[in-house]
């Protein structure tokens, strides 16, 4: 289903890496006052997963939410994450064989995604767009609409664009790459060759989201 990607190939690509694991699982944990698995839940309802279906989960991080979309699909689905930071790979994988959930993980970047065309029936982005310039949004939006199967759905989520012009809370610092403009990411799904399915608040903290579908097989 997959080639082996590489972390060095991922060091070549434009955007942020994030690499301290520990210090970031900590801050989400922070930020979301201890809810991060409500936060999780409440985005993955706009994913309209069922059981038995194959899920990527590009950006990953620590693998959180790749664990909460396994116990969605169940032991007949399968889960993958991709990340481009090998330390937040090691991460995910510790939690998911803590968890008891087999997740298969790979360090690959947003914008070559290392699957054959047409393999999951969901591909997952959050958090993580803002992190991404321009271009490798592009880029991004393409390789997911590549690995998507006909009929399948993209879900991106993540902080709207903020029009403050300087950090003022933990939030802002946390991220402070800031967010992006909803209607680039219906943009950019739509010249991937999405259709968009729908859009609005996740109703967790300001997130909003963007769900996609590919087009069914002719």
């Amino acid at each position: 289903m997959h080639t082996t990607g590489s972390e060095n190939t991922a060091s070549k690509m434009p955007g942020l890496l994030l690499h301290k694991a520990m210090a970031y699982d900590l801050g989400v944990w922070i930020l979301t006052f201890g809810r991060e698995g409500a936060m999780r839940r409440k985005i993955l309802a706009h994913a309209r997963l069922q059981a038995g279906e194959a899920v990527l989960d590009v950006g990953c991080g620590t693998g959180s939410l790749a664990i909460e979309a396994k116990r969605q699909v169940g032991s007949a689905g399968t889960v993958c994450g991709t990340d481009g930071s090998s330390e937040m790979i090691a991460r995910a994988a510790k939690k998911a064989r803590k968890s008891g959930f087999e997740i298969e993980y790979e360090s690959a970047p947003a914008q070559a995604l290392p699957f054959a065309d047409g393999c999951f029936d969901a591909v997952l982005n959050t958090l993580m767009f803002h992190h991404l310039p321009r271009l490798s949004r592009e880029q991004c939006a393409r390789e997911m609409r590549r690995v998507v199967r006909p009929g399948g759905r993209v879900l991106v989520v993540d902080f709207a664009q903020s029009t403050r012009k300087e950090p003022i809370d933990f939030l802002d610092h946390l991220h402070r790459h800031g967010g992006v403009d909803p209607d680039e990411i219906v943009a950019h799904l739509e010249g991937a060759g999405l259709k968009i399915a729908e859009s609005g608040n996740v109703g967790f903290m300001g997130l909003r989201y963007v769900l996609a579908e590919a087009p069914a097989a002719a």
